[in-house]
């Protein structure tokens, strides 16, 4: 079994993590069938955040009996002190838990330093102080806030997406974590749906011994595959890695990650997932995408009003409006079937 130990916290666990945002998707028993599971399976990590509705209770409801032999970290979108406590509060409440692991500021706009006026970082000192939490992280999608925080010295983990579409810069940000000794917590590891081949995104991580990556699991099939790298994990081999090489010239350039931080729409477009419906098309089940329901969230895509808000709050810089026209036009020659 590989295992990884997330930088100065000392927290040492199996090179799998559980991602739970989407358990929100499913019911209180099935969330603890599955939860039960993968801590059964061997996975002692289970990342999850106040803004997943139900994710966090979820959790405190499957495994409080077993609390002191897993890791949970959580995380807080919050923009004051006020909001901050306040989160916490119920955080911990939900989870049946009177600490977390570690405690994440959810993809800050800004990174939270002692005296910026906001209170942030003044009250995640204060919550460690109480012992109501042990650690302090950040996760973001900005590669600027990131480097800001890995320099300031002040957190213990960053949680950024990482998967074997990795660029240059990406790359730099896990070694630059790993000569701090910042624990990597690698989120997206999968590319939200986009790769398909569980194996190939494992055996990539592989290579980073900092790195631990949080799988977002909603199916027991979905865990089962995962659980089985513990006793055999994949390895880069030519076959993985031809996967790769392919996988990376199909998903280079501008793309949507399906991140959800344009969001809401304000004629009701689903932008993370319209966004991207020309590769989803291709990689998953086409099916799967051509449902009447599908066929509606598209035809939305005729009501963007052009505001440009979801391309300004998109972590990546996209023409979201753009690739929303492209899919859009796309989707309809393949329904047309003229294309594919």
């Amino acid at each position: 079994m590989d295992y990884v130990t997330l930088g100065r916290t000392g927290i040492r666990v199996p090179k799998n993590g559980f991602g739970a945002l989407p358990v929100q998707r499913v019911d209180f028993e099935e969330a603890k069938k599955i939860l039960r599971s993968a801590y059964e399976g061997g996975i002692r990590f289970f990342d999850t955040a106040r803004f997943y509705t139900d994710s966090e209770e979820k959790i405190g409801y499957a495994m409080s009996d077993i609390r002191d032999r897993i890791y949970i970290a959580t995380k807080t979108a919050a923009h004051n002190a006020a909001e901050f406590w306040r989160d916490l509060s119920i955080s911990l409440k939900n989870l049946k838990t009177d600490y977390i692991d570690i405690y994440q500021f959810h993809n800050p706009d800004f990174c939270p330093k002692p005296g910026d006026g906001s209170g942030l970082y003044e009250a995640m000192l204060e919550a460690r102080a109480q012992g109501k939490i042990r650690f302090i992280g950040i996760t973001n999608h900005r590669f600027a806030i990131v480097e800001e925080a890995i320099d300031s010295g002040l957190y213990d983990t960053v949680q950024f997406p990482f998967c074997y579409l990795a660029t240059d810069k990406d790359l730099e940000i896990v070694k630059k974590c790993s000569e701090n000794n910042i624990g990597f917590i690698a989120m997206k590891g999968l590319s939200g749906g986009l790769i398909t081949n569980s194996a190939a995104a494992y055996a990539f991580m592989r290579r980073f011994g900092n790195v631990l990556p949080i799988w977002g699991i909603q199916r027991i099939s979905e865990l089962e595959e995962f659980l089985s790298y513990h006793d055999n994990p994949p390895s880069m081999d030519g076959e993985l890695g031809k996967i790769i090489e392919k996988d990376k010239k199909m998903l280079s350039g501008s793309f949507c990650r399906g991140c959800g931080y344009c969001m809401p729409c304000p004629v009701g477009i689903e932008i993370n997932n319209c966004a991207r419906m020309s590769l989803l098309i291709r990689r998953s089940p086409s099916q799967l995408q051509l449902t009447p329901e599908v066929r509606e969230k598209m035809k939305k895509i005729e009501n963007c009003l052009h505001c440009n808000k979801c391309k300004s709050k998109c972590p990546y810089g996209l023409d979201t409006p753009k690739l929303l026209e492209e899919n859009y036009k796309d989707y309809m020659e393949i329904l047309n079937g003229k294309k594919f």
